[in-house]
Order: C-alpha cells, then sequence, then structure tokens
C-alpha cells in the first residue's frame, strides 16, 4: 500500500509542477512582452493567444488537482454539525456528484478540442493549431475522473472523515 501511496504522490507532486512551469511561463511571458511593448514598441507574436492558452491548461491541471486534494473552497455548517456517519454520506455524495458534473465537462471539453482540430483553428501571428493547447488542458480535465475516484475511495475506506481543508461559514 505505502509503495502505491509514493507512486500517487510522485504523480500529483509531477502534476503540480507541470501546473508551476505553466504560471512561471505565462509570468514570463506577461512580463517580458509588457517590457518590449513599452521599452521598445514591439511585441511578442501571438503572446497574448499562448498566454490565455497556457492560463486554460493551468486551470484545467489545477482542477484535477484542487479536486483531488479537496482543497476548494466548501461550505461546512452543515458538515460540522453532522456525525461521523452522516458526514461518510455527504462526503459521498459531494464526491459523486464532483465526479459526475466533471465527467460531463470532460466529455463537452472533448468535443471542443474534436471542432478545433476540424476547423483547423490558429493562433493569429505564428499560426500555431489552438488544438494542441486544449488537448493538454483536456488531458488534465481528464485526470480528475481517476483522482475524483481516488479520492472518492480513500473518504469511503477512511475510519474517520475528514473535514474540508478551506471553510466558508
Amino acid at each position: 500500500m505505502s509503495q502505491t501511496r509514493g507512486l500517487i504522490d510522485r504523480w500529483i507532486g509531477a502534476m503540480e509542477l507541470f501546473a508551476a512551469w505553466l504560471l512561471a511561463a505565462i509570468t514570463a511571458l506577461t512580463f517580458i512582452s509588457v517590457v518590449l511593448r513599452y521599452a521598445f514598441n514591439w511585441s511578442i507574436p501571438d503572446a497574448f493567444d499562448i498566454g490565455r492558452n497556457l492560463l486554460g491548461v493551468a486551470i484545467f491541471w489545477g482542477i484535477a488537482l484542487a479536486a483531488y486534494r479537496g482543497e476548494h473552497i466548501t461550505v461546512d455548517l452543515l458538515w460540522s454539525a453532522l456525525g461521523p456517519r452522516a458526514r461518510r454520506v455527504m462526503d459521498a455524495f459531494a464526491g459523486t456528484l464532483a465526479l459526475l458534473c466533471l465527467a460531463v465537462f470532460m466529455w463537452a471539453m472533448a468535443d471542443k478540442v474534436l471542432s478545433t482540430y476540424r476547423d483547423n483553428v490558429l493562433t493569429f501571428d505564428l499560426h500555431l493549431p489552438v488544438r494542441i493547447f486544449y488537448a493538454v488542458a483536456w488531458i488534465g480535465l481528464a485526470l480528475c475522473i481517476p483522482l475524483l475516484l481516488l479520492r472518492l475511495w480513500q473518504q469511503l475506506t477512511r475510519a474517520q472523515p475528514s473535514a474540508p481543508t478551506t471553510a466558508v461559514e
């Protein structure tokens, strides 16, 4: 079990590192683009399109990580008033609902990836295929499904349900 846990932790760490590098690239691209624009009256071709597409990729990978870790904003007013058995039921219901919603979202995003491929959508200046960005974003979203299944299994097999990590009351 610990070997499996180590593999999962390494996989999650790699996903976090990928998302961190994406954010670093977006920040660097934006900073360099602004400096070049104001200092030399020149802009990086497709800087805006590349930046916004990379941001979309980072967001979708972040959704997968936040869903697995349970680090999204939750309201635990009712949860904290319930007993352990009811908390487990509520956790299972919330996990199942999130899993279903993200599965539908993943399916819709797959359609969007295919439509950008069919329509040959390109960026304006460099004519980069947008489908690559969409496909990498979709991979992050597709990773939500096994991660949410794993989280749901962990919640159901744990002795005590854990409190949401971030709460708004």
